[in-house]
């Protein structure tokens, strides 16, 4: 095999990596950015920009992944001593840690391009959306309260697809990204859950290691009370119709099932709540938000 051939992966190393990375987890984020990339292409023009709704997704399919991939190396050794993530891909070898680099490596070239592509206040603000997703990781090391790091490093993605529409500061979008990183903050207090005793037995910091699972899964209620009031406020600045504020009482209700479905002394169906749940969220409210603006005049 030539030396050139050997540089490129593997399509069994490409596969490991996306399992690693979680692709699919995409769908979280992905929604949101596109409600408010859509909205500021109907506040400009009522036309869709396909051009630069393709790069806002190439700019948050490459962040993510690599704040992923970072997020795996940096807590491999982590990983390896907790029974529910001893198979991820770091640990058992899947994938190597030379290979984890390369493609964050990659992924944040695709970020970093995309944004150039998109206009330079976006290139100039790229570093800015990097830092978080890298200090993430560590946060579980000196505080509490690291789901609050989450949320802002997530709380960007809608502020930075209206500035690649629009090249300027949108309070509309702050709003929108607010909502989105007091959700994910607030998911993942009932994520970390799960996890309290590894946490405990190895020093990790969360709000379920330092104050219980019940006090986590209060503040995830208190928390996605909290989103349901910025989506509100975004829905009112932003003059949504009908179909957007349908969209609101859908997420009010699929909060409300979240929140019945995982129990302090019974979190055996905290998957449902965190993947399946908060990726309907997401979806059906991106679903609404497109119709809504459709019917208003938005060209497709």
């Amino acid at each position: 095999m030539s030396a050139s051939a050997a540089a490129v992966p593997q399509p069994g190393r490409t596969r490991g990596f996306l399992r690693l990375v979680m692709i699919e987890h995409s769908v979280f984020a992905l929604p949101f950015a596109y409600i408010a990339a859509l909205t500021a292409m109907f506040q400009r023009d009522r036309s869709i920009d396909w051009g630069t709704l393709l790069l806002v997704t190439a700019a948050m399919v490459g962040l993510r992944t690599f704040a992923m991939a970072c997020n795996r190396i940096i807590d491999r050794e982590i990983d390896a001593r907790n029974p529910r993530t001893a198979g991820r891909e770091l640990v058992t070898g899947a994938v190597s840690v030379r290979s984890a680099w390369t493609g964050a490596l990659i992924a944040l070239v695709v970020f970093l391009g995309a944004a150039a592509l998109l206009n330079p206040l976006c290139l100039a603000l790229a570093p800015v959306a990097v830092i978080p997703m890298v200090v993430y990781p560590y946060g579980k090391r000196f505080t509490d309260f690291p789901h609050a790091i989450l949320g802002f490093a997530q709380a960007m993605g809608p502020v930075g697809a209206w500035l690649a529409v629009t090249g300027e500061w949108s309070w509309d979008a702050m709003i929108l990204g607010l909502a989105v990183g007091v959700w994910i903050g607030g998911f993942d207090l009932i994520f970390g859950s799960q996890d309290v005793q590894a946490d405990r037995a190895e020093g990790v910091r969360s709000v379920p290691a330092r104050f219980g699972i019940p006090a986590a899964l209060y503040g995830a209620r208190a928390a996605h009370a909290v989103t349901t009031a910025l989506l509100v406020w975004y829905a009112l600045a932003t003059d949504a119709g009908a179909f957007f504020w349908a969209g609101l009482v859908i997420v009010a209700v699929a909060f409300g099932y979240e929140h019945t479905i995982v129990r302090p002394h019974d979190l055996s169906r905290l998957n449902r709540a965190f993947f399946t749940v908060n990726g309907f969220i997401g979806i059906a409210l991106f679903v609404c938000a497109l119709l809504d603006l459709v019917v208003r005049g938005l060209t497709v």
